[in-house]
């Protein structure tokens, strides 16, 4: 029986009943995963929150959970906040690198496209010692 436990109840030194709310989503071979779920959200917030929601969405809810907790964990203060604030820094960047090279390509299109105008004009100017 203590081998079937679940993460929660060994964290939570319980006996792991067979409708457990948790067993499905906190395995027991991952411990580390309740761990922090629960330090941050508490077991019965957890468990409320997982019975509040439809079965088949309960999966990603309390994937939702584990990356929340574990982000507030690694950085207490921003939590997720930071991770979404730097990926929006790095899109930023990113979108306005793309905007100066589409820029720079642009300017050398155009400079291109002088340049094989000039050529194609001077092509077609008569040639001054055939004249003579």
């Amino acid at each position: 029986m203590t081998s079937t436990r679940c993460a929660a109840c060994k964290h939570l030194r319980r006996r792991c009943p067979p409708d457990c709310i948790f067993s499905p989503y906190f395995p027991s071979d991952n411990p580390q995963r309740f761990a922090y779920v629960h330090r941050i959200y508490g077991a019965s917030n957890i468990a409320k929150i997982l019975q509040d929601l439809p079965v088949h969405i309960r999966g990603e809810a309390a994937d939702s959970l584990y990356y929340e907790a574990h982000c507030r964990m690694k950085d207490p203060i921003h939590g997720c906040v930071g991770i979404i604030t730097l990926l929006h820094q790095q899109i930023y960047n990113a979108q306005t690198q793309l905007s100066k090279i589409q820029a720079e390509i642009a300017v050398l299109s155009a400079k291109a496209q002088t340049e094989s105008h000039y050529q194609h004009q001077v092509e077609h100017v008569p040639n001054v010692d055939e004249n003579f």
